[in-house]
């Protein structure tokens, strides 16, 4: 009988456990992307910039197009 009641504790355990280890995960996917998405918003920023400096910085005499696409 005490084998039976230590199962049931464990499994009474696991099921307290699981919920909360979802939540943390949960966490952390939000976490992770929050963090990509900042660094997006700091990647496209930089590229406005690059592509603004090169609209106004363009080569005298050419077509009007800075880059080579």
């Amino acid at each position: 009988m005490a084998g039976g009641l230590a199962g049931h504790s464990v499994g009474r355990r696991l099921m307290t456990m699981v919920p909360l280890l979802l939540v943390l995960l949960l966490v952390l996917i939000l976490f992770g992307a929050g963090f990509a998405m900042e660094v997006l918003w700091w990647v496209a920023l930089a590229v406005l910039v690059l592509w603004l400096v090169g609209f106004v910085a363009r080569p005298k005499g050419s077509s009007g197009r800075w880059y080579r696409w």
